[in-house]
C-alpha cells in the first residue's frame, strides 16, 4: 500500500521514485524463449568460461529510466560509488528543483553494511524505503534487469568483460530510448 502511494505521488511529480538493486550479466549467453525449426535445437555457441559482471542501478519510476553503473563485484564500496553517481543526478543543486528523492531499498547485505549505512546517513536529501527481506516482486528495477537480460543480452557470447560491459550500457541506452519514444509515432501505420 505505501508503495502505491509514493508511486503515484511521483506520476504527480511531488517526489521522484527511485527502485535500487543489484543485478549480474555473464559473458555466457541467456538463453530466452526464441524460434527454431521444428525438429532442430537452438544452438549457441559458449567456449571457455563464463565470466560476470555486477550491475548496480536505480529505476526513476515516474521517467522511466533506468541509471546503472558496472563493475567487477559487488560490495559496498561499488554501491557507494553508485551513490556518488545518484548525488550528481538527484542531488541538491543550485537550479535544479528541490524535490524529495525516496529511494526504495532491499535488505540485502550490500545496502545494509556498516559502510552503506553511513552513506547513505549523509544524504541527508535522500529518503530511504525499505523493502521486507525476499520480496523482489515489489520492486520495479526487477523487471528492468528481466528485460535487458531477455532482450538485449539474450542468445549472445561475449568474447571478454568489455565486450559484455559495453553491451550491458547499449542495451540500457536502448531501453530507456524505447521507453521515452511515444507507443506510436506513425499514427497511419497504427491504424
Amino acid at each position: 500500500m505505501r508503495l502505491r502511494l509514493l508511486k503515484s505521488q511521483a506520476k504527480a511529480g511531488d517526489i521522484t521514485l527511485l527502485f535500487g538493486d543489484e543485478s549480474e550479466a555473464l559473458t555466457h549467453p541467456y538463453l530466452a524463449r526464441a524460434w527454431a525449426k521444428r525438429g532442430c535445437d537452438l544452438r549457441v555457441e559458449a567456449p571457455g568460461q563464463s565470466k560476470k559482471r555486477a550491475i548496480i542501478g536505480a529505476l526513476d519510476c515516474a521517467a522511466h529510466k533506468l541509471i546503472a553503473s558496472t563493475s567487477a563485484t559487488k560490495r559496498s564500496s561499488d554501491f557507494i560509488t553508485f551513490l556518488g553517481r545518484l548525488d550528481a543526478i538527484y542531488g541538491p543543486c543550485p537550479g535544479r528543483p528541490d524535490k524529495p528523492v525516496v529511494f526504495v531499498l532491499d535488505n540485502g547485505p550490500i545496502h545494509t553494511s556498516k559502510a552503506s549505512q553511513a552513506a547513505l546517513a549523509v544524504r541527508n536529501w535522500l529518503t530511504i524505503e525499505w523493502l521486507p527481506k525476499y520480496a523482489p516482486e515489489l520492486n520495479d528495477i526487477e523487471r528492468s534487469w528481466r528485460d535487458l537480460k531477455r532482450h538485449f543480452l539474450a542468445h549472445q557470447t561475449f568474447a571478454d568483460i568489455d565486450h559484455l560491459d559495453r553491451a550491458i550500457h547499449k542495451g540500457i541506452a536502448d531501453m530507456n530510448h524505447e521507453r521515452q519514444s511515444p507507443l506510436c509515432t506513425n499514427l497511419r501505420i497504427a491504424a
